[in-house]
């Protein structure tokens, strides 16, 4: 059960008599309708309101049925009474016990008459609901236009405030300290005849009770834009409870309220958790994987340290056959004696990183920066003046846009002409490579799909060229809390933020033995199936 389905059904209870005791001591409400009544036609004969034939509800005792009298007319209403009512209580339509239903007016001009001060002029999102004014975002009119163009929709304490177009139904109470307020055309205005004979907390409870609620919004007029009339608000229905009654329901549900607020931020808070656990969850289990924690180690495993060295062959290699250019700033990580880890320079230089370990790792694994690992090549902007295209040139162009869920998406393809291929046609990116995000949403690494193999590569994304690794193995721990975390301090803050290729290069990544790096992506695999 949501907080509103709650609160709802404490309403519900409140407008049936079941939220408190009756008091057969009570005078029955018929007494105090009857005085509004009078009260009415008094204040109608001295012209201090507009003449109207009043509505009075009863049950004929002779076949105990609801009759509605208006003027000398009668007419049973049986079949329009919403539910059952208490013994002492009665229904009455919102016309009865009114001197005022109307509604706010629109200022001249629309939001160009809006002040940065002065009178506050409310609209529907500024009434929040039972009776609650919100004015976090209220606009101004001038004093003068508040008393003289909107002086027909000037607010006074204690009118009831009911929406009538955009969320229909919602209300609020105007108090004293509320003063001075005006309302736009969206607010209907309920003013009571007298507040001595009804709650006007208990009618915004009753108005809020979900069976009224419902009557209200499915009588409403079906415009463009839905609206409620102030023939609606007048006829609706309200079942009203000997007074004293109406004063316990109020102080019941008071009591009430502060447990139903809790209970709904509490709802919300849920919700929010609910919404996060599959990605907190995922968040974990990569943590947990290259933290060596996901899967068993097994003995029987070529250490990381070994895999290091024959990608430092692989590497050498290439650069003795100029594929590969020398990179003057790798460095290789060792643990010494001490247990410390140690990071030597090619110049012979030694330094103590125990200080950047971000955790620890198990004994067969082995950190290194990741340009000791990868090697790490930019892409490449199309040149001033030259556009992409969407037909096929035979020549795809990726974007960081179409960078999604660790993959390229195929929905929208563009293309770059053989002129500007034959230009750029250096910076591409293969299926076996993975790519990362410079700019924009910076630090996403994923998978180039095979359709994708040979693409051009924009210049916000680089290319990680892998060596004996796993690629979904690097593109998980890339996407780590870890990793990431370190390349947040990597990115330049200045001007557009970007994440530049030696930063890339300097990551500290952790490396588990090849036949682990399987068994963790399989592990992950496994259980991001069950997160779906």
């Amino acid at each position: 059960m949501t907080a509103q389905e709650l609160k709802n059904s404490i309403l519900m209870q409140a407008v049936q008599g079941k939220l408190v005791p009756q008091d057969p001591n009570d005078e029955p409400a018929s007494v105090l309708l009857a005085k509004i009544r009078a009260e009415k036609e008094q204040m109608m004969k001295e012209g201090k309101i507009k003449k109207e034939p009043i509505s009075e509800i009863y049950i004929d005792p002779s076949d105990n049925q609801h009759y509605e009298k208006v003027g000398k007319t009668v007419k049973c209403i049986e079949d329009e009474i919403p539910f059952k009512i208490p013994k002492g209580w009665a229904w009455v339509r919102i016309s009865s016990i009114s001197s005022v239903v109307t509604k706010g007016t629109t200022p001249r001009g629309g939001n160009v008459s809006y002040k940065e001060k002065g009178i506050g002029f409310l609209r529907a999102g500024n009434v929040a609901g039972l009776d609650t004014i919100d004015k976090s975002d209220l606009n101004f009119i001038d004093a003068d236009t508040h008393t003289g163009y909107l002086s027909r929709s000037i607010l006074e304490a204690n009118d009831i405030l009911i929406t009538i177009a955009g969320t229909l139904g919602r209300t609020a109470l105007v108090r004293n300290e509320d003063l001075p307020l005006n309302a736009n055309q969206a607010i209907s205005i309920v003013r009571l005849i007298t507040t001595n004979s009804i709650d006007l907390l208990y009618l915004i409870y009753a108005i809020n009770s979900p069976v009224i609620q419902k009557h209200l919004t499915t009588q409403r007029k079906i415009t463009a834009i839905p609206n409620l009339t102030l023939e609606i608000i007048s006829k609706c229905f309200i079942p009203i409870p000997p007074f004293e009654e109406q004063k316990r329901i109020v102080s019941r549900f008071k009591e009430i309220l502060p447990y139903i607020n809790n209970y709904e931020w509490d709802c919300k808070k849920l919700k929010k958790m609910d919404s996060e656990l599959p990605n907190n969850l995922k968040k974990s289990i990569l943590q947990y994987a290259i933290q060596g924690k996901l899967v068993e180690q097994n003995p029987d495993d070529e250490p990381a340290s070994e895999l290091i060295k024959r990608i430092r062959a692989e590497k050498e290699k290439l650069i003795k056959s100029g594929k590969l250019k020398k990179d003057k700033n790798e460095s290789f990580i060792y643990r010494g004696s001490d247990n410390s880890y140690y990071e030597k320079f090619q110049n012979g230089k030694e330094v103590c990183i125990d200080n950047e370990i971000p955790f620890e790792i198990p004994q067969s694994w082995a950190w290194c920066r990741l340009s000791y690992a990868m090697s790490v090549y930019g892409g490449k902007r199309i040149p001033a003046g030259q556009k992409l295209v969407t037909e096929d040139t035979g020549h795809k162009y990726i974007r960081v846009t179409d960078m999604k869920n660790s993959s390229v998406s195929n929905s929208d393809v563009h293309y770059i002409t053989n002129e500007v291929y034959e230009q750029i046609k250096r910076y591409t990116i293969s299926c076996d490579d993975l790519y990362i995000t410079v700019a924009g949403t910076i630090g996403k690494v994923g998978n180039i799909p095979i359709e994708f193999d040979g693409a051009n590569l924009t210049e916000n994304a680089n290319k990680l060229i892998t060596y004996d690794l796993d690629n979904d193995y690097v593109k998980l721990m890339m996407n780590s809390a870890a990793i990431q975390n370190q390349i947040t301090e990597a990115t330049t803050k200045v001007g557009q933020p970007k994440l530049a290729i030696m930063r890339i290069k300097s990551l500290l990544i952790p490396l588990p033995p090849i036949a682990e790096q399987q068994r963790i992506v399989s592990k992950i695999k496994e259980c991001l199936n069950l997160l779906k």
